[in-house]
């Protein structure tokens, strides 16, 4: 009989088979390639708001703000600075004079007001951050330099949610548009932005490349990356030796630990270590029968193994997360001790049960291999219980359009709750508030305690009474099993030894290249 360490073993040697991959070309020295572990299918930072996909916001586009270094820091960026309303319900924004879009038509508050109505219109990607919080055209512009959001009420979350809004051309937009569609089927494929790089190719199957727009305000440095790639390269196997060949000059810094040792021994890589803020959970659909039931999901919490992935698959390199909140984040109860491994508590939990047990589907993200290796010994665990499993590995592009309908949302998720803006509510609130139910939700969780304590959090300006409220959200969260906490992430970003100006941000993922340079 095959122990569990034995077993813990094999199942950590998986990620280590080899591929066959035919070789790149090599790169232009001032080419920088990144092998992206997720397709890109759409280049709509209006309808794309992940981060694996990350790469479009940071380079294509700009925002008023934006999150710089690590901790983050919110930096001022197309706006120069903003003003309060003495009620919180106002926030003036002025705009920088000297921005421009690629196509050379200067950058305007108009521009924002188009942004954030097209935002509400389409209602997909972050939307959902401000529904309820800005009406369809309250946001005004009184001169071509000043924005004004009129909040319908005040928010806590508003200014760290700021970045988030991407700023379009509105006239190019309006020129593309189709029987009022906000272009929205011509942005997937092309851009409207004022970023630091412009958008040269497309094709879905491949990638896509942009070159530097020189003209960018924030201006570059001596010797700046002239054009980026982000290749589809889900294949973690061939993105590592791709790294070590020098075909590629980064990629996902979340990979396998066992992967980033042996990127170790390469003479051309170097690892970048930075904490991260990044919590890797089950997300469970709460709204389906059985896992509707508080019981059926806590015999779940106790039947994954937590030390033996984390010391086994991840080698220790990451640290346990009892919660949904990163223990790092101010509103993360510091006792809080969640689940532990054991089948007796789960067998227990399970025989509470009422609702008849069915065959679960675990949707595993393909190119991430921590994920589809944390299925394959959750499947095992909840075998032994009387829990039966199928196993399905799809890219994240087919994930997230199965998020949209609660009919198509998987029952279980191996996936990682990643940071937009520095908030509590950004793991906690989105994550199992009923008012983020759709896309944005992990659990389709409901629970009127929880939901009055979010709706107080939300516009209170008291940072103590908020870290108390989703302290409180926390304890109910864990309690309720409405997610299976695992670890809190830390980042290993590989890079080429001549890649040199690499600003990690935990809302970056470390793919925010204006900075970076790369040796002759």
């Amino acid at each position: 009989m095959t122990s569990r360490r034995d077993f813990l073993k094999l199942l950590g040697s998986a990620a280590l088979l080899p591929a066959v991959q035919a070789r790149a070309q090599a790169q232009p020295a001032q080419k920088f390639v990144f092998a992206s572990n997720a397709p890109y299918d759409s280049l709509d930072p209006h309808t794309v708001f992940d981060a694996s996909r990350a790469g479009v916001r940071f380079n294509l586009y700009d925002g008023l703000y934006r999150y710089v270094d690590n901790p983050p820091k919110l930096t001022p960026w197309l706006a120069e600075s903003y003003t309060v309303s003495a009620d919180r319900k106002s926030y003036e924004f002025k705009l920088r004079p000297d921005a421009v879009f690629h196509d050379g038509t200067p950058l305007a508050a108009q521009d924002v007001v188009y942004s954030i109505n097209r935002i509400l219109a389409l209602n997909k990607g972050p939307a959902a951050l401000y529904q309820g919080v800005i009406k369809p055209g309250s946001t005004v512009a009184p001169d071509a330099h000043t924005v004004v959001f009129n909040l319908a009420s005040p928010s806590a979350i508003f200014l760290a949610t700021v970045p988030d809004i991407a700023v379009l051309n509105s006239a190019l937009m309006k020129q593309r548009e189709v029987n009022g569609d906000w272009a929205e089927g011509w942005l997937g494929r092309n851009e409207a932005g004022s970023g630091s790089y412009e958008l040269s190719r497309f094709d879905p199957a491949v990638g896509w490349s942009a070159r530097r727009f020189k003209a960018h305000f924030a201006g570059f440095g001596t010797s700046p990356i002239e054009e980026i790639e982000f290749r589809n390269v889900l294949e973690t196997n061939t993105r590592v030796l791709g790294l070590m060949r020098g075909d590629f000059q980064g990629s996902d810094g979340f990979m396998p630990y066992d992967q980033i040792e042996r990127l170790r021994q390469s003479p051309n890589v170097q690892i970048i270590e930075q904490e991260s803020m990044r919590v890797f959970l089950f997300a469970l659909n709460n709204a389906r029968p059985p896992l509707d039931d508080v019981h059926f999901r806590r015999a779940m919490a106790y039947a994954f193994d937590y030390a033996g992935y984390i010391e086994t698959i991840m080698k220790g390199s990451v640290s346990r997360n009892p919660g949904p909140l990163p223990i790092t984040m101010w509103g993360s109860p510091h006792d809080l001790k969640g689940y532990t491994f054991d089948l007796k508590k789960a067998s227990e939990e399970l025989k509470l049960v009422k609702s008849p047990l069915r065959t679960l589907t675990i949707n595993a993200l393909a190119g991430h291999s921590e994920s589809e290796q944390a299925a394959i010994l959750f499947q095992s665990s909840l075998r032994q219980i009387g829990i039966e499993t199928k196993i399905e590995v799809s890219p994240w592009p087919v994930v997230a359009n199965r998020l949209l309908s609660l009919d198509t949302r998987p029952d279980i998720i191996p996936i990682w709750k990643s940071t937009f803006y520095l908030d509590p509510n950004n793991w906690v609130g989105e994550g199992f508030g009923t008012r983020y139910h759709g896309q944005r939700s992990l659990s389709y969780y409901s629970n009127a305690e929880f939901d009055e304590r979010l709706e107080r959090a939300l516009v209170s300006d008291n940072q103590e009474e908020r870290e108390h409220l989703y302290e409180e959200m926390t304890r109910m969260v864990s309690d309720d099993a409405a997610g299976i906490f695992i670890y809190n992430t830390r980042w290993y970003g590989p890079y080429s030894k001549k890649v040199s100006g690499i600003r990690f941000s935990p809302v970056n993922n470390g793919q925010d290249f204006r900075w970076a340079t790369i040796d002759a």
